[in-house]
């Protein structure tokens, strides 16, 4: 086997991805979202006689703002004009308080800041979400905390004149779900006090009077109501408004695709057996289905009306597919794809001829042929539970192997086969990475999901005990030099295990965790304390049962080196989670390092903080665990 020479850290974190956001009206260009200055920013891609693929480099740049910036068109120009234009939300330095505007596709130089955008919804002590434009152009639906800082109501604008009206504010967080095709409906999407649950509610615009919805509105109609937690989605609407496509797990273990109307009416139509999600394009041509199949997506396009299957997508293999979006026309369906050997780029597939082509090639560095694909396993835990994990194998050197853990943050979330560039530089420097979907992971369905909540989370714990019984197993692994990795909910997860099995681990990586739960719930941003309550309990009702799940409590236990990385200004996980497990571990003499980015919020979304962090993180794994080539 060829051993070929190991490029540096930065090789790798400089690698560039691109996904698409949303096609021109004419179908002519598709904006694409590409890191290739350092953080996401918006590009255009003219597809008119274009060769295919397109070098990223040779994308036209909007914009170049220091910040992340995301953007897609509106159907129509809300000025009457005869030019393209964006919606375009940002924040500032992560702190996660999005403000909206609005700028032409076409512009001489790449914009370099919010000040040369048009501002649209403004206002930065608080946060706006958009939440769908009518199909005329004429309105924006939006979600905003201004009000009382905490909840969020969902209001209508007309882009044009500027009035706007709030049109549902029941308290909580709430969220547009986007507008029927004739934009009498509006869907909206409220969040309970349960773990996983959510409810959907259609407000008729046209009956509604001078004051917001509410819950007991006769203009507002629920979708799908349930009394157990479950998940509702939006719906994709038919052309003509008649009905609908929506993704639900009412009453499933799995999330299915339904049928409803708008008086309320639903059932199920498609259920393939794992969670689904799915879209229509403009002119109701298709019916798109896409499937989380253990992890790796798979794609059909049916008919809306008969649900026959009309085509299977092709993926180049096994990976993860998503952004997807159908040309107005219905004739282009433009996705991201990503896989283990693939960093990520737009594709596109022709529902007409079955073509499929990739739109951008993002710039690689590194040999794509030393990549490695993961293997899928299931370990038993504790109580028998048989938990998947993805396993990255070195295929040079002789074993056996120090393992780096990687744990998911969320905890409602999923590792799936997506590129992780640190993830093959550690493989290519002789580590093993595992990434377990630990109980509590989103993807096996209801129940799974929910075996973590509130007084269940030292459960997911033990779940890294059965892990590390795994690892001690493989004849070509190394548990007696294996660390623990995870960012927000895996950071914290990293803490538990560090403090709750310290036998078993090295070392940890903890990025953006969490070290007390009361602590967390009382300083992190206002408008999330109940949204994560509902998942770790209250400071209210549970305050003892978040000391005991806290890692900070059992800090005396805690003797592995750490690494701690956080952003000052982290809405979700303030600071002071790291510098207090900081100041407690350095009294104790235990070796840990905390890195501090000024301008980061929650993680690392710039360039320069990922080349500064990334080579500390992966020197001290190295000299902790003791590999290094």
């Amino acid at each position: 086997m060829t051993d070929h020479p190991a490029p540096d850290i930065r090789n790798y974190l400089e690698i560039r991805t691109a996904s698409p956001s949303s096609w021109a009206p004419d179908g002519s260009a598709l904006l694409v979202s590409s890191d290739l200055p350092g953080t996401a920013q918006v590009h255009r891609l003219d597809l008119d006689g274009r060769e295919l693929p397109v070098a990223a480099e040779d994308l036209v740049a909007l914009t170049d703002f220091r910040e992340p910036v995301g953007a897609g068109y509106l159907p129509t120009d809300p000025h009457g004009g005869d030019g393209h234009r964006l919606l375009v939300a940002t924040d500032r330095g992560g702190n996660e308080r999005y403000q909206l505007f609005t700028m032409p596709a076409a512009v001489d130089t790449p914009l370099t800041g919010p000040g040369e955008l048009t501002g649209l919804v403004v206002d930065d002590d608080h946060i706006h979400r958009p939440g769908g434009v009518s199909r005329d152009g004429r309105r924006l639906a939006y979600a905003t905390n201004r009000g009382d800082g905490v909840d969020f109501d969902v209001w209508v604008r007309e882009l044009a004149g500027g009035e706007e009206r709030a049109v549902w504010a029941p308290g909580g967080w709430t969220s547009g779900g986007g507008f029927s095709p004739d934009g009498r409906w509006l869907a909206v999407s409220e969040l309970t006090t349960r773990a996983g649950d959510n409810r959907v509610h259609l407000i008729d615009l046209e009956r509604l009077g001078d004051e917001p919805a509410d819950h007991d509105s006769p203009a507002v109609v629920e979708l799908a109501p349930h009394e157990d937690a479950a998940s509702v989605g939006t719906p994709s609407w038919l052309p003509d408004g008649s009905a609908f496509f929506f993704a639900t797990d009412v009453g499933r273990e799995f999330v299915g695709i339904a049928r409803g109307t708008p008086d309320g009416a639903w059932e199920y139509v498609v259920e393939p057996g794992w969670d689904s999600g799915c879209g229509i394009d403009w002119h109701g041509r298709h019916l798109l289905v896409a499937t989380n199949d253990d992890g790796r997506s798979r794609a059909e396009l049916r008919d809306p009306h008969t649900l026959e299957v009309t085509a299977r997508v092709p993926l180049p293999e096994d990976g993860v597919a998503g952004g997807w979006t159908f040309s107005k026309d219905g004739r282009y369906l433009a996705f991201v794809f990503t896989s283990s050997r693939h960093p990520g780029d737009a594709w596109r597939y022709d529902t007409e001829t079955g073509a499929l082509d990739r739109l951008t090639r993002s710039p690689c560095d590194v040999d794509p042929a030393t990549f490695v694909a993961p293997d899928l396993v299931r370990y038993p835990s504790f109580d028998g539970l048989e938990v998947p994990a993805f396993v990255f194998r070195p295929t040079e050197g002789a074993g056996p192997h120090p393992v780096v853990v990687v744990i998911h943050g969320g905890p409602e979330s999923q590792w799936r086969p997506s590129f992780s560039p640190l993830t093959q530089y550690l493989v290519r420097q002789g580590f093993a990475v595992v990434a377990p979907n630990v109980r509590g992971s989103t993807g096996y369905g209801r129940s799974y999901q929910h075996l973590d909540d509130v007084g269940l989370r030292l459960d997911s714990v033990r779940d890294l005990e059965g892990l590390h019984d795994w690892i001690a197993a493989q004849d070509d692994l190394d548990e007696s030099r294996a660390a623990l990795y995870g960012g927000s909910y895996g950071g914290y997860m990293v803490l538990m295990g560090l403090t709750h099995q310290p036998e078993r681990w090295a070392a940890g990586v903890d990025i953006v965790g969490m070290s007390d739960l009361v602590t967390f719930l009382e300083n992190t941003a206002v408008w999330r304390r109940a949204f994560r309550e509902r998942e770790y309990g209250s400071l209210e009702h549970d305050r003892e049962l978040l000391e005991r799940l806290s890692p900070i409590t059992h800090v005396d236990a805690l003797r592995a080196p750490l690494f701690i990385v956080h952003g000052a200004n982290d809405p979700r996980v303030p600071l002071g989670e790291a510098e207090q497990l900081h100041a407690i571990l350095e009294e104790r003499d235990v070796r840990v390092e905390l890195l501090v980015y000024e301008d980061e919020g929650h993680g690392l979304a710039k360039l320069p903080n990922r080349i500064d962090a990334y080579p500390r993180m992966t020197a001290f794994l190295q000299e902790v665990l003791g590999q290094s080539r």
